[in-house]
């Protein structure tokens, strides 16, 4: 594409690389300086002036550290006087602190999302938030993309006569149905309560599952504790099968060992949006690459093409 550079911050190259090569478009180098100090320098090693600018940087372990790089980032493409910069962010890890639940807590969704527009964020393009209402902390253009269409091609191969798609929770179900839409099959959803970040409660299971080959999806998987804590659920109710899907595939803490040693866990399936940890060389994890998506995506925003066309019903 012409009149476009991209560069990518340290979070996550490999995706970068995978995203330019389906642009057809170079990755240009950025560099990046520790001082003493331990502060940062970011230097955006390629011509900005009047062009179309994309920052690929998912909000991925050192989070703050990453975070303050594409802060950098977007404040050295300003300076450089680009036409228009769009922050690609396939994870947006603070989306997760969304609201005020408890007495004198930040709401960190919000505060990243103006941190980004003050030092310089024209438009964000990102996937799968944790709460749909994070959109709107935003005071620029957001592109909200999603994996379902990725995620539903992979599961097309099995058979699915006797499928259903369970959501951990209530909060995921919106997403659990639209899936289940496209792979023309039922829908289920835990009863969750959260009591900690690893401390969860599902006390029941909404829908029918007996007897069901079942398809976990949530957004993220991180320690695994809310999916495991379904397992359990899952077994009582005396299903057939389990496999397990997300799009943003942390796994914090061994998690896809730990979930991959459940022995009625068929299948792990993620996408790409963050980096994967290693992993047994007999693991059960599939990764699906979302890097054409997020490409046709940038390629549309540069165009002046519609994006929810990506949307559209296959």
């Amino acid at each position: 594409m012409r009149d476009v550079t991209v560069f990518s911050g340290s979070a996550h190259p490999e995706l970068a690389a995978e995203i330019c090569s389906h642009l057809g478009t170079p990755l240009h180098p950025v560099q990046v300086k520790r001082f003493a100090n331990d502060c940062l320098e970011v230097q955006l090693q390629a011509n900005c002036r009047e062009r179309d600018v994309f920052l690929i940087q998912p909000l991925v372990p050192p989070v703050q550290e990453n975070l303050v790089e594409l802060l950098l980032m977007l404040d050295a493409a300003r300076g450089a006087s680009a036409a228009r910069t769009t922050v690609v962010m396939p994870h947006y890890a603070y989306a997760r602190s969304d609201k005020k639940d408890a007495p004198r807590i930040s709401i960190g969704a919000r505060l990243v999302a103006d941190l980004l527009v003050a030092a310089g964020a024209g438009r964000v393009l990102t996937m799968t938030l944790h709460s749909p209402q994070v959109h709107g902390f935003f005071s620029v253009p957001v592109d909200h993309l999603h994996a379902l269409r990725e995620l539903a091609a992979h599961f097309r191969q099995y058979d699915l006569s006797n499928a259903v798609v369970v959501s951990p929770d209530l909060g995921n179900a919106k997403e659990a149905a639209a899936f289940a839409r496209l792979l023309g099959i039922g829908v289920a959803m835990g009863a969750k309560q959260r009591f900690s970040d690893d401390r969860v409660t599902i006390s029941s299971v909404i829908g029918d599952v007996a007897g069901k080959d079942v398809i976990v999806l949530d957004d993220e998987i991180a320690r695994g504790t809310t999916v495991i804590e379904l397992l359990d659920r899952l077994r009582e109710r005396g299903v057939n099968s389990i496999r397990v899907a997300c799009t943003h595939g942390l796994f914090a803490d061994g998690a896809v060992d730990r979930l991959g040693d459940q022995p009625d866990v068929e299948e792990i399936v993620c996408t790409n949006t963050v980096p994967i940890p290693d992993v047994k060389p007999d693991s059960k994890l599939r990764v699906l690459s979302i890097a054409p998506a997020l490409a046709e995506a940038m390629r549309r925003i540069h165009d002046g093409e519609s994006v929810s066309a990506l949307f559209d019903a296959p």
